[in-house]
């Protein structure tokens, strides 16, 4: 089993002065290792098909719309789950996850 996790926002609470208000974390499960190879590959395809760098990253924030639903179409043909923890900080309560960045991102991960 392989599993690739990633993170959106920030452990801060200072809202006012810019921290997310929310905290992502997504993760990627593949039970088979070749299924994630021929995953990887895929999206190397993806991106010559698009005339990208073989090193650039899909940044689905800052990507045209055709180009997401590229992306989404061809990993859509691969066998993985996928599971995501959203957290909305302002309902946090916990002095120690408010105030150690540590315990906050090994809390949610």
């Amino acid at each position: 089993m392989l599993i690739f996790i990633d993170d959106s926002g920030d452990p801060g609470f200072k809202f006012n002065k810019g921290s997310t208000t929310h905290f992502v974390i997504a993760m990627v499960i593949f039970d088979d290792d070749l299924e994630a190879e021929k995953t990887a590959v895929g999206i190397k395809e993806l991106r010559r098909q698009l005339g990208f760098d073989d090193n650039i990253e899909f940044r689905f924030f800052k990507t045209q719309r055709e180009v997401r639903l590229s992306f989404l179409r061809k990993v859509n043909r691969f066998n993985f789950r996928i599971r995501c923890i959203v957290v909305d900080k302002s309902k946090l309560y916990s002095h120690e996850l408010k105030n150690n960045k540590n315990s906050f991102y090994a809390y949610f991960i």
